[in-house]
């Protein structure tokens, strides 16, 4: 049985609820309608999971410490910041079934609201000098840059080996929870071969929690997003990549055909989703992320056996048991 968030988080319970109050506290600001865009960005925060992966990472790892608190903060605000950020180029209205940013205060707004939250998430480093952690959030946000541009590239061709889509959601989205975990390990005065474990650790989690997340497009769950949406936006996912790996030339070419010309009909999407299934690439691509898991799970079996490893172990099992 897959525990909530509250078990989850019992070790870290009391350090979640201080972080909280660190985290608001950081939002803060004079403008008027920044302040009131801050309180609506908190009001509709999700379950918190990279700050989770950061805290336990560290009482895995060390003692949570200041560093600690500071490190989560900075993360979240570098995520808060890209969702926002991603919302304007996505065009899209809302996030966790809330209003985003920008159908409430247009784009202009709300880009400068992302960059806001990017440019206090520095200030909180060079303020307390944590320049490791800095450097170590800073490299994931590139990672986050490069891999979106290099998805978008790929998109217009349609040509995505599986290389290139592990490549993409490595840098996409394994690198910030990779980055939640090294900065956990950093937080706690570890080596350097510590800290480069533990980063390790995280992105084998982030690669599973992607692939989780392409799952969910082929499947029937409500989870805050149509049914196919990956494919209207003509994104190349593995389990419609291993498909088209099976076809034979001409099968191939007609299912690229609808994906580039017919993927705003939803009878032509549902079409790709039932070849996709037909073909095993749900089997395929399920085997795949729990063999990222697996991995994890091996990393973390080097670390002393504690209350905070074992949530550790259950939140990695509940990022690929989720239902949205």
């Amino acid at each position: 049985m897959t525990l909530s968030i509250d078990e989850i988080q019992a070790p870290i319970a009391s350090e979640m609820k201080n972080f909280e109050k660190k985290f608001r506290e950081s939002m803060r600001t004079n403008v008027m309608l920044l302040d009131q865009i801050m309180k609506y960005i908190i009001h509709r925060k999700g379950k918190q999971i990279r700050p989770m992966f950061v805290f336990l990472s560290a009482g895995t790892i060390g003692e949570i410490a200041e560093p600690t608190y500071r490190g989560a903060t900075l993360i979240e605000l570098v995520h808060t910041a890209s969702l926002v950020h991603d919302d304007v180029v996505d065009e899209s209205n809302y996030r966790r079934g809330f209003f985003s940013v920008n159908a409430l205060w247009k784009n202009k707004i709300a880009v400068l609201v992302g960059d806001f939250l990017l440019t206090k998430g520095l200030d909180l480093s060079i303020k307390h000098q944590d320049f490791n952690l800095m450097a170590i959030v800073n490299n994931a946000v590139k990672e986050m840059s490069e891999g979106e541009l290099l998805q978008i590239e790929k998109a217009r061709r349609l040509d995505i080996t599986e290389d290139i889509y592990f490549e993409v959601i490595r840098q996409k989205t394994a690198s910030l929870i990779a980055s939640c975990c090294a900065v956990g390990a950093a937080s706690t005065g570890a080596t350097e071969a510590i800290i480069e474990k533990a980063r390790l650790l995280g992105e084998k989690i982030g690669m599973a929690f992607q692939i989780k997340d392409d799952l969910f497009d082929f499947g029937t769950d409500e989870i805050g997003k149509p049914t196919g949406i990956d494919i209207k936006e003509k994104k190349m996912t593995l389990p419609l990549i291993y498909a088209l790996n099976k076809s034979s030339w001409l099968e191939k070419r007609r299912i690229i055909n609808l994906i580039k010309n017919e993927s705003d009909k939803p009878a032509k999407v549902q079409e790709v989703i039932a070849y996709v299934k037909s073909s095993g690439g749900i089997e395929y691509t399920e085997k795949v992320m729990h063999k990222f898991v697996d991995e994890a799970n091996e990393i973390l079996d080097d670390f002393k056996d504690t209350p905070f490893r074992t949530s550790l172990k259950n939140l990695i099992r509940f990022t690929i048991e989720r239902k949205k």
